[in-house]
């Protein structure tokens, strides 16, 4: 499976979410990957990437501006975003992004 995710024809939508983290893991990575499985079904989902070195940089895919705030409104999404504002994380920053134009170089 590669890392990078397989997005349509532009245009679509990003989501990037970049964080800094407290250190305490408290259940962290348990919700990060539910947050993953919960997201890969929802309508309008199309692919995630993500990277941490320090910084955090997740980098979600969505078919429309109306998906992307459906999964913001999620029950289980609203508990993960409480628990990184008091416990995971020391700050982050969300960023939505129209992408008009992609390309893409493989190797295989």
């Amino acid at each position: 499976m590669s890392a990078i995710a397989h997005t349509p024809e532009p245009p679509y939508y990003a989501v990037i979410f970049t964080s800094e983290r407290t250190g305490r893991d408290n259940g962290y990575a348990e919700m990060a990957d539910e947050m993953l499985r919960l997201a890969a079904i929802q309508p309008g989902f199309l692919g995630v990437e993500s990277a941490r070195q320090g910084v955090g940089i997740t980098v979600s895919y969505w078919s429309s501006l109306e998906a992307i705030q459906h999964w913001k409104q999620h029950e289980r999404h609203l508990i993960a975003q409480k628990l990184g504002q008091s416990v995971w994380y020391l700050r982050y920053k969300t960023r939505v992004c129209r992408v008009e134009r992609d390309y893409a170089f493989d190797q295989d």
